[in-house]
């Protein structure tokens, strides 16, 4: 059997309902209730750092997973971790472990869109899945996955499509890498390139704006005003912007602070091909960053890692490149 690290975070996988419909966490976190049934999966070590909705999480969080992750693959015989976590910034944290927790093992990163005592509840069912792919021999080498509903996804593609139906985890652009069946756990394929980035104190300030018809520079001046590290900003189309945000992206430029462009659609790459005032060939021109597919969430996640280690523009350029 294996050892296999569970580490609570907290979410609606680990709340109740009610008697009015309020969901909320309770004493007592439900999941630790249902031990007896989870040991016969695996020989689990139990973590509990903290118990937070997702929307509390902060790159503080984050850090703490890291750390603990890290600790145990140092100190302890561990053949799999899974995370239980809130599904609103679930993908964030799970892209955040992607791409800088230095371990071996897989990390399974799971949660429950009803909670613990809600008809149809999906958490139990997710932990025990997320529990058999985490002791599956398939899943070793492969990082951090993201299992629900029965799919497996990575945390760089996966993203919410849906603000409360259990199919909600989608990986619009590839679709899940593999399956969990009564039978086993089935991969059929793996992104070809992954990339680990060392992070210790994510102290960096990174905005996000999306784009609008009519859009001008007043939020972007705004941003340099206050001397953020970074901006990603979910642009139109391809990679385009309204006109009259040119001179606030310039200033920003001009101010050593990075401009990374993503897409408002979530299917597709943004590309330098309309030469057009606010065109995205422009944008390339004036020395903007195209990330390549991420959506916004995790390109600022990205250039949050990304900044801890290099303030040079080319640096951060060739890191958005994978």
């Amino acid at each position: 059997m294996k050892n296999i690290l569970l580490i609570h975070t907290g979410g609606t996988i680990s709340m109740s309902e009610d008697t009015s419909g309020n969901v909320k966490p309770g004493a007592k976190n439900p999941l630790t209730e249902v031990g007896e049934l989870l040991s016969s999966l695996a020989n689990l070590i139990i973590e509990e750092p903290f118990n937070l909705p997702s929307p509390h999480i902060t790159s503080n969080e984050m850090i703490v997973l890291k750390k603990i992750l890290e600790r145990y693959n140092e100190q302890a015989e561990i053949d799999g971790a899974v995370i239980t976590h809130g599904t609103d910034t679930l993908e964030e944290t799970a892209f955040f472990l992607d791409l800088t927790v230095q371990v071996e093992f897989p990390i399974v990163v799971t949660g429950a869109m009803r909670s613990s005592n809600e008809i149809g509840s999906d958490g139990l069912y997710n932990l025990i899945s997320s529990i058999r792919v985490a002791s599956s021999n398939e899943a070793q080498n492969k990082g951090v996955l993201v299992v629900l509903n029965d799919e497996i996804h990575t945390p760089e593609n996966v993203t919410k499509t849906h603000t409360s139906n259990v199919s909600t985890f989608q990986s619009p652009q590839f679709g899940p890498i593999g399956i969990v069946t009564k039978r086993g756990i089935f991969f059929h394929h793996m992104p070809s390139v992954r990339k680990k980035y060392n992070i210790s104190n994510p102290s960096k300030q990174v905005f996000l704006l999306k784009a609008h018809t009519g859009m001008d520079s007043s939020l972007l001046l705004a941003a340099r005003d206050l001397k953020v590290d970074g901006i990603v900003i979910e642009a139109l189309g391809q990679g385009n912007m309204p006109p009259a945000t040119m001179p606030g992206i310039k200033s920003l430029l001009e101010a050593q602070i990075p401009v990374v462009i993503v897409s408002r659609a979530f299917n597709g790459i943004v590309q330098d091909t309309y030469a057009y005032a606010g065109g995205g060939k422009r944008l390339k021109e004036m020395g903007v960053i195209f990330a390549n597919g991420l959506n916004g969430q995790k390109a600022r996640i990205k250039l949050l890692i990304a900044l801890t280690n290099t303030n040079d523009m080319k640096e951060i350029e060739k890191i958005f490149s994978f």
